[in-house]
């Protein structure tokens, strides 16, 4: 469609003005010769295309205004099948341009003697006139175009906007929202068309945005406590107020993410994605210096490795730093948690598949985790929740170095270093028949025992400093240590989640502390308590190191007392002990399990 065509309905009415005051009709025609407005016996052609055009194409080729004094007889219209009977009697057309480029032709026509007169007898003022109006349609078609770039600008903003995962919450001067992402429908659980244009104030009243609008100051990765719909929210905000020049605030743009989830990619930030090597494992007490010397020793062959050690020692950290000064260090370092995957699913999971393999199975089949891995090191979290059916096709493989995809019928060659870790004690579980043995003497070549965090206090400060650095540069903050009073129930503090709660406890103070040193206020209620239940404590009566199963299921009951025994309690304890919702509600069963 022609720029003029695009406001056609905007040219018809100028016409249709000019012809009623000067009692002349109009034409209006674009680059293609097509009438976008017209009066008079032309009226009914608008949208046709000109038959031949002649004039008009020679005002839209120079771009000079023409008068033709007697139509048919001008030398223009020579060259015309209808020179000297033309039916137009005489005109005035005129270029209509906008920014340098001519966009069409406006035109005064006569079709009779009295029109042609007033044509002649006012030439040089109809000119001027036909000029203004020409560029009255112009401005007309130029607006039009601002107005649809500003719109399609404005939807890709708001279509931007409803793409980020945070709630994105927007007010103007007055408080009234002007913005409402799909991510804040779905955190606030309220509708775009219920809050847009409402008072914020009214709505949101605990939101921090009119501590913005008055001090002009924003904010970063603050914490936000409120109930809403009947629900209590835990938010983590960042706003900015919206500044033109040096004009006043003109509103405030704030966005929110859910606290839990933040504190859940954090983690995986460090601790996931990020290269580790032995300087990285951080402790100076013997327990933990003798299993890190071995580990440096042990990594530079190619045995299998049997990590053991509680929930949240950091065995995956050992394992990565194992990897990466061993000869595989150089290639891929492929993950999975074992307890975490349905066992219908693990078997594809770790070993892929062929097409055909099962319904819905992806065309050309899928790789599993030891071809991903291969020429790399493939860690086998929480092993001893492998079925005995699994546990034999890990064995073949670390016989013979072949693994088979499901639904295939070929032994594919993969060179992987296995390196397996456990909670369980897997000695007990042979016994029970519950793991195969020839698996565990294969996965116990080389097995490293991580001491849990009580058993190496000497080392919390150093983590706790370590920690404390990371969470304050990821979330902006200027915290510089703890206080002697923190750092003293810290260090006495029973951490039955071991490294992994202490690195949530330090994310949990940085977020509310906001003076330089981390205070015993700002630190999880159970470390401010100072105390655990001796049922809790993880030592026989006689001061015995329980064994592995009895200390898990001390560190179980022990997030579930700080969580809470209900479905939302086990879901959060889950996440931070590092295991599977289904893992937990097993492991309840298993140990039998009951508040106290």
């Amino acid at each position: 469609m022609s720029r003029l065509a695009q406001v056609s309905e905007n040219g018809q009415k100028v016409a249709e003005a000019i012809a009623s005051v000067l009692k002349v009709e109009v034409e209006i025609i674009d680059t293609e010769l097509v009438r976008v407005a017209g009066t008079g016996i032309v009226r009914n052609d608008v949208g046709s295309r000109l038959l031949r055009g002649l004039v008009n194409k020679h005002v839209l080729q120079t771009g000079n205004h023409i008068f033709i004094s007697e139509a048919g007889f001008h030398s223009i219209c020579l060259s015309c099948p209808l020179s000297g009977r033309c039916f137009y009697r005489a005109s005035i057309v005129y270029p209509i341009t906008a920014e340098n480029e001519i966009i069409g032709t406006i035109s005064l026509i006569a079709f009779d003697d009295v029109q042609k007169e007033t044509l002649s007898k006012n030439t040089g003022t109809l000119i001027e006139f036909i000029r203004r109006m020409a560029d009255l349609i112009s401005s007309k078609a130029l607006e039009r175009e601002i107005t649809a770039e500003r719109m399609v600008m404005t939807n890709r903003l708001e279509a931007l906007v409803d793409a980020v995962y945070e709630g994105v919450v927007a007010v103007d001067s007055d408080g009234l929202v002007t913005h409402f992402n799909q991510s804040a429908e779905r955190l606030f659980g309220a509708k775009k068309e219920n809050v847009i244009g409402k008072d914020a104030g009214e709505i949101f009243p605990a939101l921090p945005l009119f501590e913005v609008l008055q001090e002009g100051k924003g904010f970063n990765s603050r914490e936000v406590l409120f109930n809403f719909g009947g629900r209590r929210l835990h938010l983590l905000s960042t706003a900015r107020p919206i500044k033109v020049d040096n004009s006043p605030i003109a509103g405030v743009v704030a966005t929110f993410r859910d606290f839990k989830e933040t504190q859940r990619l954090a983690y995986e930030i460090m601790s996931t994605q990020e290269m580790v090597d032995f300087e990285d494992l951080i402790g100076v007490s013997k327990s933990f210096a003798r299993v890190k010397s071995k580990a440096v020793k042990k990594s530079a062959g190619n045995l299998t490795i049997l990590l053991i050690g509680e929930s949240g020692t950091g065995k995956e950290v050992f394992a990565r730093a194992i990897h990466a000064s061993g000869p595989y260090g150089h290639k891929p370092f492929v993950s999975i948690n074992c307890g975490a995957i349905p066992e219908n699913l693990l078997e594809t999971e770790l070993f892929g598949y062929d097409e055909g393999a099962f319904p819905g199975a992806r065309r050309g089949g899928k790789q599993g985790k030891f071809e991903l891995a291969d020429g790399g090191t493939i860690f086998l979290d929480e092993i001893g929740n492998l079925s005995l059916y699994l546990q034999a096709k890990i064995l073949r493989y670390l016989q013979d170095g072949r693994i088979e995809r499901v639904g295939g019928g070929r032994l594919i060659p993969v060179d992987v270093r296995v390196i397996a870790a456990t909670n369980n004690d897997l000695q007990e579980m042979v016994r029970k028949n519950l793991f195969r043995d020839e698996l565990y003497y294969r996965l116990s070549v080389i097995p490293l025992e991580i001491p849990p965090l009580r058993e190496r206090p000497q080392d919390i400060p150093l983590l706790l400093d370590f920690y404390m650095k990371r969470f304050s540069k990821l979330l902006g903050k200027d915290i510089r240590g703890f206080s002697d009073e923190a750092m003293k129930a810290c260090v006495k503090y029973y951490w039955p989640g071991n490294v992994r709660e202490l690195v949530y406890t330090v994310e949990y103070a940085i977020n509310l502390e906001e003076n330089q040193l981390i205070s015993l206020e700002s630190l999880t209620p159970e470390i401010r308590e100072g105390t655990r239940k001796k049922t809790r404590s993880g030592l026989a009566g006689d001061g015995r190191l329980l064994q592995l199963a009895q200390l898990e299921k001390e560190a179980i009951a022990a997030a579930l007392d700080r969580f809470g025994w209900n479905d939302e309690g086990k879901i959060k304890a889950a996440l931070a002990l590092g295991i599977s919702r289904a893992t937990i509600y097993r492991k309840v069963q298993k140990y039998g399990l009951k508040q106290a």
